[in-house]
């Protein structure tokens, strides 16, 4: 049996996690495939800071004005298809005791026999838009690592939620991997980000083997970059700033680059980031 097991949870968040809302899309793209139930939701109260995240109003079918507070919840398929299944973990970013809350679900997927985690991010880049959107896999579990050939970040500094629900899983004997999309700065604006959302997707199903539908994202991400093409047709600025780009991603993802070159590059690119169009960024 895969280290992840046959019942993983995919993890993705509304927020500091989620440039382009491409991670939250994967998830919701996953909900909407298959008919999904809440297992458990929580309480908006000890989580959530309403001067940050308001609650919104809406009308009900009966012309009622209702209050919708924010949430996150863990929800699970109703009918699951043979091999892996995929619970999803979702909602809004939590302001405060992100211990505690973190702790609450872990809860809940050990009494529900939850066996591996997968968690979703997005973050913004200087990566061009006309190239494959990178992702970055990684684990902290060494058993992932070496069945799925991925990476260990080394990464430090400022975390998110992802972060802390990783370190709480595999504190609990939960083995965990993490997908992160790179975004294109420059369109941190053209949301929702469907090519964002493809990629992760795409990684998503190379991880688990399990088959994801996913035709209608490919639609909607040709759309998408040739928005941006257009945009960028009209600003002689933004599309030199994008040549620039693309030349760096190009020279890194070169087979006979050589690791000097490939500093040379980067060096270049910092030189001339400060004569970007700035202000012109979308």
């Amino acid at each position: 049996m895969d280290v992840l097991g046959s019942r993983i949870v995919i993890v993705a968040f509304d927020g500091w996690n989620d440039a382009g809302e491409g991670a939250s899309g994967a998830v919701e793209a996953l909900r909407t495939a298959n008919d999904y139930e809440l297992v458990h939701s929580v309480d908006p109260e000890l989580y959530f800071d309403y001067q940050y995240t308001r609650p919104s109003s809406q009308m009900d079918a009966e012309g009622r004005r209702q209050l919708k507070w924010p949430e996150a919840g863990l929800w699970r398929p109703r009918d699951p298809a043979p091999g892996p299944e995929f619970w999803v973990l979702t909602g809004v970013e939590p302001a405060r005791t992100w211990q505690a809350f973190a702790s609450e679900f872990i809860d809940v997927a050990l009494r529900d026999d939850i066996t591996g985690v997968v968690t979703l991010g997005a973050m913004l880049s200087d990566v061009p838009h006309t190239r494959p959107i990178s992702i970055f896999a990684s684990s902290q579990n060494e058993q992932v690592r070496e069945a799925h050939g991925l990476e260990r970040s080394l990464y430090e500094g400022p975390v998110g939620i992802l972060s802390v629900f990783e370190h709480f899983a595999e504190s609990a004997g939960i083995p965990t991997a993490s997908l992160w999309a790179s975004v294109p700065h420059y369109v941190a604006t053209a949301t929702p980000s469907p090519k964002v959302t493809l990629a992760l997707l795409d990684r998503l199903e190379e991880l688990t083997g399990v088959d994801l539908p996913r035709d209608g994202l490919r639609t909607e991400a040709a759309a998408w970059e040739a928005s941006i093409d257009a945009a960028a047709a009209d600003d002689e600025d933004m599309a030199e700033y994008i040549r620039q780009l693309e030349r760096t991603r190009d020279t890194w993802d070169s087979p006979e680059a050589s690791g000097d070159a490939i500093a040379q590059a980067f060096e270049r690119y910092l030189r001339r980031r400060d004569d970007g169009p700035g202000d012109r960024k979308r």
